[in-house]
This record gives structure tokens, sequence and C-alpha cells, in this order.
């Protein structure tokens, strides 16, 4: 290493020695030229303002030199990075849609700079239409059920409003009131989720028992509707966050016994395969069309929208449940066909 510095140091030394003799070289020449063009001789030696007037272009042209190599750099780096360094400060002021023109360093190292500008953008871009959408979900599922305590609450100013009426009415603002309460749950909780400031504790325990017990927790729903639950569940231990982890499953339970009609069947399954858990929670109920099947774990999104205010659901339990398992480094899918049924799959690390 420190030989390498010694050869650099060296020839950098050479450098500028070659360049300072090149100088003063082309500085004596133009002065002698200059000397006899004005016809005065040099017999006897050089005269003092010879010597002068040659040190002198001799400093003017290393100094062009100097300006020229630092030019010549700082032109150069304007020419690679102004379009880059352009770009950059309009997507700090916000525009996302703002792209690089990835040819323009198609020969050049840097092309790969240009490109990864690009992606950026692209990414910024697709995050604040998401940001945006969020936003207008928001608004819409917040507006919904505030539209309807205004109403029925204006309504039971009528004095004339029978008994039955108005403890309908009061049944309606009660059910919308909790609507309301479970989405700004929901929200906080996914906010929590995706800042990662919610407590996540992995302990080791048992994951069948946990989801017997949940399956007998969700029971009073599924009897209400005839529902034959099934289960085939073998003896796993897991290293996980249960509390987070019972989240998955009741959201999971609860959409099948939602969207499951009267007399159906869900199935819960549990099994090792390949050193992974795998969990299966399958119904015979409605099913998901297959456009859908890629966003049903967005945020807000609702797959079946015919039903999105029967069901008062708020697009959110899913993304929740993509949330929690991509934490715990596993994942989920769906396989569904419409009419037929839908099928969870979460798959975790053993």
């Amino acid at each position: 290493m420190k030989k390498e510095k010694i050869i650099r140091r060296f020839a950098v030394i050479i450098t500028i020695l070659i360049i300072l003799s090149g100088c003063i070289a082309f500085a004596y020449l133009i002065t002698t030229i200059i000397f006899l063009i004005m016809g005065n001789e040099m017999i006897g030696g050089l005269p003092p303002i010879f010597l002068i007037i040659s040190l002198a272009i001799s400093a003017f042209f290393a100094f062009l030199v100097k300006w020229y190599l630092v030019n010549r750099n700082k032109t150069q780096y304007m020419g690679i990075f102004g379009p880059v360094i352009q770009v950059m400060e309009r997507i700090s002021k916000g525009d996302f849609k703002v792209r690089l023109d990835d040819t323009i360093q198609e020969n050049r190292p840097l092309s790969e700079l240009v490109k990864s500008v690009n992606s950026m953008a692209s990414d910024l871009d697709r995050m604040e239409k998401m940001r945006q959408e969020f936003i207008s979900n928001v608004s819409h599922e917040i507006q919904s059920p505030l539209a309807s305590i205004s109403g029925f609450a204006h309504a039971l100013q009528n004095d004339a409003l029978s008994h039955a009426d108005r403890k309908h009415y009061l049944n309606i603002i009660e059910a919308e009131s909790m609507r309301l309460s479970r989405l700004s749950d929901n929200l906080l909780k996914l906010a929590s989720l995706e800042s990662e400031s919610i407590k996540f504790e992995p302990k080791v325990y048992r994951l069948d028992k946990q989801l017997r017990n949940l399956i007998l927790t969700c029971e009073p729903q599924w009897m209400e509707k005839k529902i034959e639950m099934e289960a085939s569940i073998e003896e796993v231990n897991i290293t996980a966050d249960e509390d987070l982890m019972s989240q998955v499953w009741i959201n999971l339970i609860h959409n099948s016994i939602k969207f499951t009609m009267e007399g159906g069947t869900i199935h819960v399954g549990l099994h090792c395969q390949d050193g992974k858990i795998e969990i299966m929670i399958s119904d015979t109920g409605i099913g998901i069309e297959e456009e859908d099947q890629t966003r049903i774990f967005e945020r807000f999104y609702k797959a079946d929208k015919s039903r999105e205010r029967s069901n008062k659901g708020s697009g959110l339990g899913l993304s929740i449940v993509k949330k929690i398992v991509d934490m715990h480094h596993g994942t989920i899918s769906v396989q569904s066909k419409l009419g037929t049924g839908t099928t969870f799959i979460v798959t975790l690390p053993n």
C-alpha cells in the first residue's frame, strides 16, 4: 500500500514537472520570437527583461492548463450528472412523474444510476397514488356511517315517531357507531404494524391449542348459521407472537363464517410439511372472482362490492392479516372459485 502511494505521488510530481517544463519551453520560444520580431539581438547573454517576460508567459500558460483541467472536469461532471440533479430536484418538490431518458447514459457506466432514479420515481409515484387512494377510502368509510348517524339522529327528533321506529333508529345509530369504532381501531392497528411500533414478542407455544380455542370462541357465529365446522389439526409448536397470530386466525375464520351460506362447511387444517407449518382455512362460501384475488390484501379493497353494506366490513382485515404474517416471515395465499368457496393458506417457518 505504501509502495503504491509513493509511486502515485512520484507520477504526479513527474507530470507537474513535465507540464511546467513544457510551459517554460513554450514561453521561451514565444519570447524569443517576440524579441526577433522587434529586431533585438541576444548576443552576449540574455537580457533581464527576456527572463521576466519568459517567466510571465510561462506562468500564464500554466494557469491556462490548470483552468482547462478544472473546467473540463466540471463540464464533464455537469454533462453526466446535470440531468440527474435536475430530476432529483423535481422529485424533492413532489413531481414523481418525471423520468430520465435512459438512452442518454446508454454507453456510460452511470446507466445503472439512471435506471435507479427512474425506478425510485416510479415507486414514489405508485406510493403517492396509494396514499391518495387510501385517504379517499378512509373519507368514504367514515362519511358513510356518519351520514347514517346524522340522518337517523335527525329523524329521532320527530315526536310523532312510534316506540318501535325510535328503537329501530337507535339500533342503527348504535351499529354505525360500533362500525366507526372498529374502523378507527383497525386503522390504528394497521398504522402500528406498518410503523413497527407495536410490541413484537415471539415465544414458543402450541399452535394447535390456539386454533382449537379460537374455533370454540367463534362457535356462536357458526352455530347461528348452522355451519358445519371441521378440523384436522396436528400437534405443532411454533415460535411466534401469540396475540398477533390470534388476530390472523380470528380474521380468517370470521371471513369464512361471513361469506358462507347457512348450512355450509368450514374446514381448518394444520400440518407440517417440508420444514414449514401450513394452515389452511377453507369454506364453501360465495368465493372470490379471479381478478379480485390479487387485490384482496390491499387496504380497503372489497371484492364483494354488492355486500359491503350488509357485511359492515372496512376492508382492512386482510391487510392486517398479511402484515402480521409478513412480520413472522411467512406467506399467505388464496385459492378461490366463484360460487364454490375459498381457501386461505398461511405458511410459517417451523
